[in-house]
């Protein structure tokens, strides 16, 4: 879909800028290097004035949140802490409060930065609302989208753009704000955000983010497509999850024609609020994504046709100062009315967008029909970028010459009208290459011995690391591993056997909220039988597609002989194995033009694997490294044939003591799973059953 038409320029020309130096007081305690501090602000701030944007505006100073008002989206509890966090009384504790939570500092300036960026938004969104000004920028920190009801996370303290949403619907009824479109563009899902509005029709929300098959940061299963809201907020939720880094304006564009700009036209919003984080700019050094400023400004510029052109844009994340500031500058002069001439470098999208843009249409067609119609087709597609792309360091700024570049290409942003016609016919012929739609996991295990070009480590928690190249192996790799048994040890929901079964025949067991794609051998197991193991069982992660909220199970990958925690073994081919190992990591796809599924065309453990964890152990395999079971761990033989499970590594253990990752109980659903599977397997009755797993649940690590 193309952009609905912009209003005059004339009618742009008032737009608000606030800034104010206060929201620098937030900082680090001990002046410690952070990618959120205060230079943010001031680098964005200085750009707009160098440019004369700042000038041209109307430059605004902050105003503090009422409690009444943050109160609309955040506990007592929650704001009273917030509030007081840098009085003199928690001078001495401050910094452990901070390490308690995910992703958070504090110091003496950080309870009125909070509170002022919250005030604000409220303050920008009123005014846009009420008419005095057409729309406006909020230059904010600490940022929001993260914070949720009783917890700040990830930077954010209090969820300042949800403050100003509640604020527009509950407490100003005369301004007419009945339905608002918040745009969450920041690289990380707004998972504060969506749960703040996850039952309520009036807010259609949208974000499009890394997902990584839930392995990117805030790495819960919530920022998947499933997710798309509950009771009569249901289809007002809409996530957009790429697989992997390197998304940029091609795949945020189609991102916009194909889902949100469709949607948008039929929800017909009031007013708009984009949380607006840059840390999808090329160069960030967190985000990995590739969104140049004109990107920025284009994605901008297709909803200025909506709500009457009124905007507002908060700052959420981006950590490069020279992205983020010439970024806000592109997004200014489209507020200004300002005309530029969009190009890019790379005008294909990855065929992995045009997968989840399917699978997002295909999940919420049953709410907003526009989605039913047929996708354009007959365009190339970009394949997935290359391991050593995607696992590259990028916590450095890009070049110089290569920021300079981009700042030049925008320095004539007012020069010419876009051609966005052009580019709209040329992103709308977009169709799935079948050819390139094998996925190119970053693993390629042989079946004999390792290439030389493999690596063995040792990591430094002592854990193994395998770290292989990428091969063109055929799938011939199936009919070999097909000949190999092992025994698949399960510790959580697969105890139960009709829920196994789900991952090797597809489909889904009682509880399940979406299926499983199953194993290319359908085969049952040969053979069952249970035993206990050494190892702690515990709960971790907050939600998944498949559960819901709540815990999840793993074994902590340390062998200690104070632990006893059941399994149930499966024997199954080393083939199927692989296929599980897929499902458990998100590794499988769906064609979503034709329902086939996609699977990993090379495995992730062979014979010469399973040997070498004979004596080693384990395999943290390296290039799935972030995803949730990612460690393979080796229990030792039955029969003859290895016992092969697999949890998360001890790096994410490390990561539950401190807090880095949530502990937490699983949903009565999945504990009613693994309750039949300990049950129907004659381990334990359904009382001893919920004991156990209540008692891991409870327990500390």
């Amino acid at each position: 879909m193309a952009a609905a038409p912009a209003p005059p320029a004339a009618r742009a020309a008032r737009v608000g800028l606030l800034y104010d130096e206060r929201m620098c007081a937030h900082a680090t305690p001990d002046g410690e290097e952070h990618p959120e501090n205060p230079e943010r602000l001031r680098a964005i701030w200085r750009k707009l004035n160098a440019e004369g944007v700042a000038s041209r505006c109307v430059v605004l100073k902050a105003k503090e949140a009422e409690d009444k008002y943050i109160a609309s989206v955040h506990s007592n509890n929650h704001i009273k802490l917030m509030k007081e966090i840098s009085s003199k009384k928690y001078d001495s504790s401050r910094n452990k409060i901070a390490r308690k939570y995910n992703s958070i500092y504090f110091n003496k300036g950080s309870s009125e930065s909070a509170v002022l960026a919250a005030g604000s938004v409220i303050e920008v969104a009123e005014k846009v609302a009420a008419g005095e000004l057409h729309s406006a920028i909020a230059l904010v920190r600490p940022p929001g989208h993260h914070a949720e009801h009783d917890e700040a996370m990830g930077f954010c303290l209090f969820n300042n753009v949800a403050v100003a949403a509640n604020y527009l619907l509950n407490d100003r009824p005369d301004l007419g704000i009945k339905k608002i479109l918040i745009v969450d563009w920041d690289v990380h899902h707004g998972n504060g955000t969506q749960k703040m509005f996850y039952n309520d029709p009036r807010v259609l929300f949208f974000s499009v983010h890394r997902f990584d098959h839930g392995s990117f940061y805030p790495s819960e299963g919530d920022g998947s497509h499933c997710f798309i809201g509950k009771e009569a907020g249901k289809g007002y939720n809409i996530n957009v999850p790429w697989e992997h880094g390197k998304c940029g304006d091609a795949d945020y564009i189609a991102a916009w024609d194909h889902v949100l700009l469709p949607v948008t036209e039929a929800f017909d919003p009031d007013i708009i609020l984009v949380s607006a984080g840059f840390d999808a700019a090329l160069g960030d050094p967190l985000g990995g994504c590739c969104i140049t400023p004109n990107g920025y400004a284009l994605l901008l510029t297709k909803l200025l046709g909506f709500a009457k052109g009124r905007i507002v844009m908060a700052l959420e994340g981006g950590y490069n100062l020279r992205s983020i500031a010439n970024s806000v500058f592109a997004c200014a002069k489209v507020l200004l009315g300002d005309k530029f001439t969009f190009s890019s470098p790379e005008m294909q999208p990855f065929e992995s967008t045009w997968r989840v843009i399917q699978a997002v249409r295909d999940e919420l067609k049953t709410y907003w029909p526009v989605l039913s119609r047929k996708l354009p087709e007959n365009l190339s597609l970009r394949i997935k970028p290359s391991p050593s792309e995607l696992y590259a360091s990028s916590d450095s700024e890009p070049d110089g010459e290569d920021v300079d570049e981009l700042s030049g290409a925008l320095s004539s942003v007012n020069v010419i009208q876009f051609a966005d016609d052009a580019i709209s016919e040329h992103l709308s012929k977009m169709k799935l290459d079948e050819e390139n739609l094998a996925v190119k996991t970053a693993s390629s295990c042989s079946t004999a011995e390792h290439h030389p070009t493999d690596s063995v480590e040792v990591d430094i928690d002592g854990s193994v690391v395998l770290s292989k190249r990428i091969s063109d192996l055929s799938l011939a790799w199936r009919s070999d591993l097909s000949r190999t048994h092992v025994w698949y040890a399960s510790f959580g929901s697969n105890m139960w056997k009709p829920r196994f079964l789900c991952y090797i025949q597809g489909g889904k067991a009682e509880g399940m909220s979406i299926p499983c794609c199953g194993s290319r051998d359908t085969s049952s197991p040969r053979g069952t039988m249970w035993k206990t193991v050494p190892h702690r069982l515990l709960f971790g992660r907050s939600s998944t597609p498949c559960w819901g909220t709540g815990g999840v199970a793993f074994l902590n990958p340390e062998i200690n002989y104070n632990e006893k925690s059941y399994v149930c073994m499966y024997k199954i081919t080393l083939e199927q194995f692989n296929d599980i190992l897929f499902q458990e990591n998100r590794l499988v796809l769906e064609d979503g033009k034709n329902g086939n599924v996609v699977y990993p065309d090379s495995p992730l453990i062979g014979s010469s694997e399973v040997e070498f964890m004979s004596t080693n152990k384990a395999i943290h395999l390296e290039p799935i490294k972030d995803s949730w079971y990612s460690n393979v761990l080796y229990l030792g033989d039955e029969d003859e044939l290895p016992i092969l499970t697999m949890t998360c590594p001890s790096s994410d253990i490390e990561r539950y003591k401190s807090g880095e990752l949530p502990l937490a109980p699983p949903s009565k659903t999945y504990a009613a799973t693994l309750i039949k599977g300990l049950v129907e397997g004659k381990q334990l009755d359904a009382d001893g059953a919920a004991s156990y797993i209540n008692a891991a649940a409870a327990r500390g690590l």
